[in-house]
């Protein structure tokens, strides 16, 4: 009798909803927690190919924590795709501007650079304040130490 290593497919992934409260955490620690929820690490079911991850809401985007300098001297870069249309931006800048983005580019790098990789970033969400839109999936609070 073979014994088969089993595969999980993606109707076994019961997407749960899961809320994190990001105030006084710190980026990187935080963005890594929430990327190995995305993939879905923590399930025993994982599956490198499969989308077994959760969907996370955060809140309080506004109030991460950064160590050190990285607040003036982390650099966030994107092109407009002209001769000389490199801009950047700090952390001090973008978090004052678009506090969500400080938390969703830290996960989006941690996440598979492939089509499963942005189809896991569409399940965060995250917001700069205490509210959100998502009561009516009962997400349940996620504890990150």
């Amino acid at each position: 009798m073979k014994k088969y290593t089993y595969s999980a497919k993606n109707s076994d992934n019961e997407g749960r909803w899961c809320l994190v409260d990001a105030s006084g955490a710190v980026l990187g620690r935080l963005a890594t927690t929430i990327a190995a929820r995305l993939i879905g690490k923590h399930n025993p079911l994982y599956t490198p190919h499969v989308d077994s991850g959760d969907w996370i809401v955060v809140i309080n985007a506004d109030q991460v924590m950064l160590t050190g300098r990285k607040l003036d001297q982390k650099k966030y870069y994107r092109h407009s795709g002209y001769i000389g249309g490199l801009t950047t931006t700090t952390a001090r800048e973008l978090r004052d501007k678009r506090p969500e983005d400080l938390l969703r580019f830290a996960v989006k790098g941690m996440l598979p650079k492939n089509k499963l990789g942005r189809k896991q970033l569409k399940k965060l969400k995250v917001y700069a304040g205490d509210q959100h839109p998502h009561q009516a999936q009962n997400p349940e609070v996620l504890e990150i130490t």
